[in-house]
Order: C-alpha cells, then sequence, then structure tokens
C-alpha cells in the first residue's frame, strides 16, 4: 500500500483540476449487494470526454445503461437507486463518491447484477483499484459550474438544512445528531475535495440496532455482514437477541463490550459516522451530472434530501448556463501576485498598468482583478457625465492579464508579450466606476514559434462584460 499511496499524493501534486479525467483501463473488484446479497462484478472503465459516469447492466437483454441522474432516482429507502431503459442499480453513491474523489469525470460501470458491491461499507476499496489502475488526464476542458447564490432545501419532518454557497472550491461540511448518547453530535469537513481519499474515503456506512432489526425483518441486507457497517447501539440488549443476531451473522458470538458498538468495533475516525454522512452527500451529489465550486453545508442529511438538493443544484445550473465556469473572486483569499510583483512581470506602470493583482494562476488560465475607480484618467474625458470605461481599455487589461500568463513560466525579466490579432471582440454590457472587473484568460493551446492564443473574458460578479480571442507573440528583451 505504500506504493499506491505514495503514487496518489504525485497524482495529487500534478493533477489539473480544469481538465477532464478518465481511467487508464478496465479494472474490477467483486462483492455482495448491501440489500440484495446477489455477488456482482463491477468493471471501471474509461470513457470519451463528456461521457459522463454511466452505469450498464450486463445481465440484462440488452445491456440497457442507466446515466448517473438525480432525475433517475426511484428510491433512496436505505441508499440510491437509479432507474431506466428497464434496469435498476442500487446503492450507488459510494462508487459516485470515489469516482468523484480522485478526480474522474467520465466512466463506464459495468455490472452483471441490480447492485454495487458494498465491500467494507466505505469508499476506500474502490479508491484503491482506481489508485491500481491509474487516472488519465484527456485533452478537453472541465468546465466548473459556479453559483453567486445561496440555494437552500429545508425538510421540516426530517429537521434536515442543506445550502450551497459560492466559494472558488468545492468543499462540503456535515453534522449529525441522532440524540443518540453514543454518537452525540458529530460534524466533519473537507476543504477541498483532495482530501477525499485519506479523509472520507475509509469512512463505514453505519446504522442503529433497531434499524437493523427492522431491515432483518424485512428481508433485507441480505448481504449484511458485522464488518461491513458500524452497528450503534444505544439501547440495552439481552442474551437472547445476542444470540439470535449471532446466528443470523454467522456469528460464534455477537456483544457489546463497551463504547456502544456491536462487537466492541474500533472506529478508524473519532468521527467516522459524520464523516460517512460527508461520503454519502459527495457521492449523491455527483448525481447533479455537472461539476460545481461551493461550499455545501448539511446538517442531518440522508439519501431523500441529498437527491432533492442535486435537484434544486441542477435546475439552478440549467437556468444559469451563463455562469458556467465564471470565477469567483474572494477579496480575504491572498493573491498569487500583487500589484508590485506584477510591475517585476510587466513593464507597464501607473497610469497604464490595468491589473491590480493576480488571484489564480495555473499554466493553462489566469485570472486578475481591476478596480474601476472615477479617478481613473480616461473617465474625465470619456462621456463625461456618464462615465463608461472605454472598451478598449478592457481589451488592454485583459492584454496585461494574458500576458503574465504567457511568459509566466519564462525566465523573470527576460521576455515581454505583444498582441498580435484580436478576433470575435464583443463588448456586452457597461463597466463603470465602482465595478471590480474580474479578468480571466485561458489558453486555448499551446504555445507554439512564440504564438499564444487565449481566450479572455471580463466579468464584473457573475455577468460578461467583455470577451475577446487574443494572440500574443513572446519576444526575448534585448539588452541594451
Amino acid at each position: 500500500m505504500a506504493y499506491l499511496r505514495n503514487q496518489y499524493f504525485l497524482m495529487k501534486d500534478n493533477f489539473n483540476q480544469d481538465k477532464q479525467h478518465t481511467v487508464k483501463g478496465p479494472v474490477n473488484i467483486s462483492g455482495t449487494g448491501l440489500h440484495t446479497g446477489i455477488l456482482v462484478d463491477m468493471v471501471l472503465n474509461p470513457a470519451n470526454p463528456g461521457f459522463g459516469i454511466q452505469f450498464k447492466r450486463t445481465d440484462l437483454p440488452g445491456q440497457p445503461v442507466v446515466k448517473a441522474d438525480c432525475d433517475l432516482v426511484t428510491d433512496t429507502s436505505r441508499g440510491t437507486t437509479l432507474e431506466d431503459n428497464g434496469a435498476k442499480v442500487s446503492t450507488v453513491e459510494h462508487i459516485l463518491a470515489a469516482l468523484v474523489g480522485m478526480g474522474v469525470d467520465n466512466c463506464l460501470v459495468e455490472i452483471n447484477g441490480p447492485e454495487i458491491p458494498i465491500i467494507d461499507g466505505s469508499s476506500q476499496p474502490f479508491i484503491e483499484i482506481l489508485e491500481k489502475v491509474g487516472i488519465e488526464e484527456q485533452d478537453a476542458t472541465k468546465h466548473w459550474y459556479t453559483i453567486d447564490t445561496n440555494i437552500s432545501y429545508y425538510h421540516e419532518d426530517k429537521r434536515v438544512e442543506m445550502i450551497a454557497m459560492p466559494a472558488i472550491e468545492y468543499k462540503l461540511t456535515t453534522l449529525i445528531d441522532f440524540n443518540s448518547p453514543v454518537l452525540g453530535t458529530q460534524h466533519a469537513g473537507i476543504k477541498n475535495i483532495t482530501d477525499f481519499k485519506t479523509e472520507i474515503a475509509p469512512c463505514r456506512t453505519f446504522c442503529f440496532l433497531h434499524e437493523l432489526e427492522t431491515l432483518l425483518a424485512n428481508n433485507l441486507i441480505k448481504g449484511g455482514d458485522i464488518n461491513n457497517a458500524i452497528v450503534v447501539v444505544d439501547k440495552p440488549v439481552t442474551e437472547a437477541e445476542m444470540a439470535r443476531l449471532a446466528g443470523i451473522f454467522k456469528k460464534d458470538k455477537i456483544e457489546v463490550e463497551n463504547g456502544g458498538y456491536l462487537n466492541n468495533l474500533e472506529l478508524r475516525f473519532p468521527n467516522e459516522p459524520a464523516r460517512h454522512k460527508l461520503l454519502d452527500v459527495i457521492g449523491d451529489l455527483a448525481l447533479i451530472g455537472y461539476p460545481i465550486k461551493a461550499h455545501i453545508i448539511a446538517n442531518r442529511p440522508g439519501h431523500f434530501s441529498n437527491v432533492e438538493f442535486a435537484k434544486l443544484i441542477k435546475n439552478y445550473i440549467k437556468k444559469n448556463k451563463h455562469v458556467k465556469n465564471v470565477p469567483v473572486y474572494d477579496p480575504n483569499q491572498p493573491p498569487v501576485y500583487n500589484t508590485q510583483q506584477i510591475e517585476k512581470v510587466l513593464p507597464h506602470r501607473h497610469p497604464f498598468l490595468l491589473v491590480d493583482k493576480v488571484v489564480e494562476l495555473t499554466d493553462t488560465h489566469i485570472i486578475g482583478i481591476k478596480n474601476v475607480t472615477f479617478n481613473e484618467g480616461f473617465f474625465s474625458g470619456h462621456f463625461p457625465g456618464n462615465p463608461v470605461m472605454p472598451g478598449v481599455m478592457q481589451i488592454e487589461a485583459l492584454a496585461q492579464t494574458g500576458g503574465i500568463l504567457a511568459i509566466n513560466s519564462l525566465p523573470p525579466g527576460e521576455y515581454d508579450t505583444y498582441f498580435v490579432k484580436i478576433d470575435n471582440c464583443k463588448f456586452k454590457q457597461k463597466v463603470v466606476p465602482g465595478d471590480t472587473m474580474i479578468l480571466k484568460m485561458e489558453r486555448i493551446g499551446p504555445i507554439r514559434r512564440g504564438l499564444c492564443e487565449m481566450q479572455g473574458t471580463v466579468y464584473v460578479g457573475n455577468k460578461i462584460m467583455t470577451e475577446a480571442i487574443l494572440m500574443a507573440q513572446i519576444v526575448k528583451r534585448e539588452r541594451l
């Protein structure tokens, strides 16, 4: 396992979250379904960009395919079940969480039965096979969807509250309170989805002993075992009941010595139940079908509420697709470059330096900030009494931002950029004093022969103000 763990962290360091990913090749795992008890073989297969996550029932005539989509959920009673084209796939949340946690966007999941294997009740076994086969970057952009307002869900009877808030990353927080003396009140959270593998994936599903008895009475959890779930015992249990459970699970003895867990199980984390709830939220929200950047806070979540919340977010995205991939500017975050550092990269100076700071920078895109104030020199002569920032100045701000992107990987102070072409330039809305311009430049392709082509967009909030395709030439400075 040491090799796999090191391989994961190497992948994490080099992982480009703005590209789509799939598995490098087929990889399989087998196990029984928690509720059906049917032995199932599952194979994860590579898929093309834009394919998403889909399940194929290879045991059914015609091998029907079911897409991972919240609109196709038909049951959430003891897990999440998808149904389409005459096929059902149950308990999909743990494998979906693993795929999201490892950054896999496109995968065909083949199964020869109705339910995903439960294995140990966590996502860890799926993470291990994904690490074994490897994750492959695809030549396709991953389009993140951001939100510019809080999206809330509330279920009065279940006392469930969920909210998605604007954020620059995908992060999650869960809180649980079952009024149980064993569990108490717990919370869990991750600030970045890359922490899923170590912090969330090993956490197992759990239930209370009284729920277990109900499930057994209804002929469910046929594949259940003491080793694939945490069973919480928060009420006295008779010797006769213990003996009956031992017979059901084919154990010599079942007991609760201390701690309130069946067979005195040892937790992997002190708050493992809360962490597993977070795992379920990640898996169920994968059914939105769009990668999102938001802070999810879930109080007392369950599969039904998760899916209903996923539908709310999906509908919001469908109605607001114009905000796809809109950068979210958080002024509390320290910049990548401040003004003084920008001056070391660009030859521009006040009043012609039109980038105040850089807040995000990768090898393929950059996000800069320009605060537009009334005392800008051009406002005194451009539409006096009705100040509007000239479009050419907006393009210049984009060009300067793109210049930083183009020469960022080169030795500092040795190169300049000169813009040689502007295409498809559109000015959609006015930029006025008091606006904060978010300047986004994305490289369209690799730099060839010193030429760098970029897609530029000016945002104010989530509104597109200006957009254009710009091409820059990188030129080595002449030494005097």
